[in-house]
């Protein structure tokens, strides 16, 4: 494997930082980026680096083996089960889907101090 081919699913306040860390690693492919406010800065960050953006998630997760992460940045329980109910109905079971607290606690490591989501319950 040369590079983690990785989709992200939220690209609000929480989720940019990550987004242009992904976006500098030489050794990850961005593959794409979900979110509903596509006026949002980290959709822009996205498109100016040239990475396709939807405000679909599903369509992410329909890339199949292409994706080895998807990373929900959403907060949202109903984005957490629709992504597994879909992986588990397309038979995926190469992709993984990666969790918020798990990416917080990544960003948290990298910053050298606890991360907090910008959002306490979101709907998407």
């Amino acid at each position: 494997m040369n590079k983690i081919r990785i989709a992200m699913v939220g690209a609000g306040e929480t989720a940019t930082p990550l987004l242009r860390q992904l976006l500098n690693a030489p050794y990850v492919e961005l593959i794409g980026v979900a979110e509903l406010n596509l006026a949002l800065p980290g959709v822009a960050l996205a498109r100016e680096r040239g990475v396709p953006v939807t405000d679909n998630f599903i369509e992410l997760a329909e890339q199949g083996e292409r994706v080895d992460i998807i990373i929900d940045l959403t907060g949202s329980r109903k984005v957490r089960e629709d992504l597994r109910r879909f992986m588990q109905f397309a038979g995926n079971t190469h992709t993984v889907i990666m969790h918020e607290r798990i990416a917080l606690l990544l960003m948290s490591l990298s910053a050298g101090e606890l991360v907090e989501t910008r959002h306490d319950s979101l709907s998407y």
